[in-house]
């Protein structure tokens, strides 16, 4: 397929870029001066974490967050009923929604208790509001271990690009607390409320507050690292592209591409062009995934795959992180060669790109069920090691950790594997 060497609509005007910056008033940009020493760092933390999170009663705090999840129910009921005008009747995605009914009862044991540290935990901050959007909101998750700055892991969740949500990253970012790494859920508008571009524009106004203010909640700047699963792979894709290409043109930005230490792609699709036919048939039909992708021409402009063969922004390619991508071979929603196919492209163009894959494993294997399924998993072991690569402390201290409990029983995950509409 040819590309057109024109700047692709993914990528907004100076005024656009303008606008955006005046209406994002709550990101705060702290820098670091050279002589910045640790002991700084840490009162800093502690000062600012303070003052972040209010010193409201907690009888304040519990009433705000019921006024909050009041809105956002009514407000998923609104846009429920909005999605169902569009989907009208249709046996394949009714039939997955059954099975996703029953898939999520026989995980019922793990999801609750999940929830229960969602919401009783003190190491998770629920909500933390990053832009002026309804759903602008992320979920903090920080580790016990204050004693020094953590790296941070920017997660954006999957979806269907419909029902995405902030809490369906809970499981990965209490794992990954309990190994010193604060992890950072980003929450965005889903269709019928936005449209991909809306998506892209959340998680980087996201990306941007977490880059510019994750120093007060005990983050290290300069140790982030940016992942999305399945549509949310997308989404965070997309948004890396962005800001490259903004950045590589000398543009306003509100963060750099030098803070992303490397991109992880759980399960995503890049080319959309190719998927649309095959999401077709598994239910997210054509005539809804082109009101998501705004059209024929969105789902090219909105392709990471064709996007970085434009060769007008080559020089946004060099700025690229370090991209691994991890794929199921039994991924059926999203075939593994779209991953595969991804790599290659971007070798092709000279970005720094691997592929990790797992054999047999399917769209939620590794996500949800080799998690939920406690001691050792591979790809959480891949993150911890990677993340932890220059750190021999925290090395030692992952290799004496203890196995992490299972929370489902094993019968309920194979009979949950069975069903999956993934």
């Amino acid at each position: 397929m040819e590309t057109s060497s024109s700047l692709p609509a993914i990528f907004p005007s100076t005024d656009e870029i303008t606008e955006e910056a005046e209406t994002v008033s709550l990101v705060r940009v702290s820098s670091l001066p050279s002589g910045f020493s640790s002991q700084q760092r840490r009162r800093r933390v502690g000062n600012n974490t303070a003052s972040s999170l209010g010193a409201l009663p907690r009888r304040q705090q519990f009433s705000r967050e019921i006024g909050h999840a009041a809105a956002e129910t009514y407000l998923l009921t609104r846009l429920s009923f909005k999605l169902l005008t569009y989907l009208g009747v249709g046996y394949r995605w009714i039939t997955r929604l059954l099975a996703l009914a029953l898939y999520a009862m026989l995980l019922m044991p793990g999801f609750l208790q999940v929830a229960y540290d969602y919401f009783f935990s003190s190491q998770v901050r629920r909500s933390v509001v990053y832009g002026d959007q309804p759903r602008n909101r992320l979920d903090l998750y920080l580790p016990t271990n204050t004693d020094e700055l953590k790296p941070v892991v920017i997660f954006v969740t999957g979806g269907a690009w419909i029902i995405g949500y902030k809490a369906w990253g809970s499981l990965l970012g209490l794992h990954l607390a309990e190994r010193d790494i604060i992890v950072a859920c980003i929450d965005y508008r889903n269709f019928p409320q936005g449209t991909i571009s809306d998506m892209v524009n959340d998680v980087s106004q996201g990306i941007a507050f977490i880059c510019n203010n994750i120093i007060e909640f005990g983050g290290d700047p300069n140790k982030i690292y940016l992942m999305g699963q399945s549509a949310g792979a997308h989404v965070s894709a997309c948004a890396l592209l962005q800001q490259a290409v903004k950045e590589s043109r000398g543009e306003s930005i509100s963060w750099s591409m030098s803070q992303i230490n490397a991109y992880f792609g759980l399960s995503g699709g890049y080319n959309l062009l190719k998927l649309v036919d095959h999401f077709h048939g598994r239910g997210l039909y054509r005539s809804i995934f082109l009101s998501i992708m705004e059209g024929e021409k969105g789902m090219e402009q909105f392709s990471p795959e064709i996007i970085v063969q434009n060769p007008g922004i080559s020089s946004a390619v060099s700025l690229l992180p370090r991209i691994i991508l991890f794929h199921g071979t039994s991924d059926y929603s999203i075939p593994s060669h779209a991953s595969k196919i991804f790599v290659n492209t971007l070798r092709k163009v000279g970005a720094q790109a691997d592929l990790i894959l797992y054999d047999g494993k399917t769209h939620t294997d590794l996500f949800l069920q080799d998690p939920l399924r406690g001691g050792k998993d591979e790809l959480f072991d891949y993150l911890i090691g990677f993340i932890h690569a220059n750190d021999k402390e925290a090395l030692a201290k992952d290799a004496m950790a203890p196995p992490r409990r299972r929370f489902v029983p094993e019968i309920l995950l194979r009979l949950a594997g069975k069903v999956s509409p993934f």
